[in-house]
């Protein structure tokens, strides 16, 4: 399978990716909230295990949006998607183990690390939109540390983000032919 097939393939199937961006971006927004209300560290376990169901519930929406939510059997770029989730996995760690001595940081290190494996995405998906949206995310959680904000700030910044960027892509998708 060449690499434009490889991409349009995903496009198709993930909705270009808005769905998974938007599900995350309510995760961050839910844990956001969760860090004003309740605390850090429940808002820190908001985060985590509501990662783990981005997939899932991303899939069912580019489903209820009319897509299959399911990429080609052999298409090489499931596999590209799914080994940066190990990445995703190391920054989680680093991520908790920094927050053990500064816990104000976890969630502007976790909008770096979710930043990086959105760079994947230009590649999986073949839109160069995941470069700037990566790139907002980075510099957002570098922004977060220099400047000290509060980590629900950090939090609700990654759910907003994520929900803009989702909506962005997602009407680039609709006037896009693929």
């Amino acid at each position: 399978m060449e690499i434009s097939h490889a991409q349009k393939d995903m496009r198709e199937a993930y909705y270009d990716g808005a769905t998974g961006a938007f599900i995350s971006g309510l995760v961050w927004l839910a844990a956001g909230i969760v860090a004003m209300i309740i605390s850090l560290k429940p808002a820190m376990a908001t985060l985590f295990f509501g990662g783990m169901v981005i997939f899932p519930l991303s899939k069912l929406l580019s489903k209820a949006l009319g897509r299959s939510g399911a990429h080609a059997k052999g298409n090489p770029l499931g596999k590209l998607a799914i080994e940066s989730t190990f990445g995703l996995f190391m920054g989680l760690f680093i991520a908790f183990a920094v927050s053990l001595r500064l816990p104000e940081w976890f969630f502007s290190i976790m909008l770096i690390v979710i930043g990086v494996r959105y760079f994947v995405f230009s590649t999986v998906y073949g839109l160069r939109i995941y470069w700037v949206f990566a790139g907002v995310l980075c510099v957002s959680g570098v922004f977060c540390i220099i400047l000290q904000y509060p980590s629900k700030f950090a939090a609700l910044a990654g759910g907003i983000i994520e929900i803009l960027f989702a909506i962005v892509i997602r009407v680039m998708a609709k006037r896009s032919p693929n």
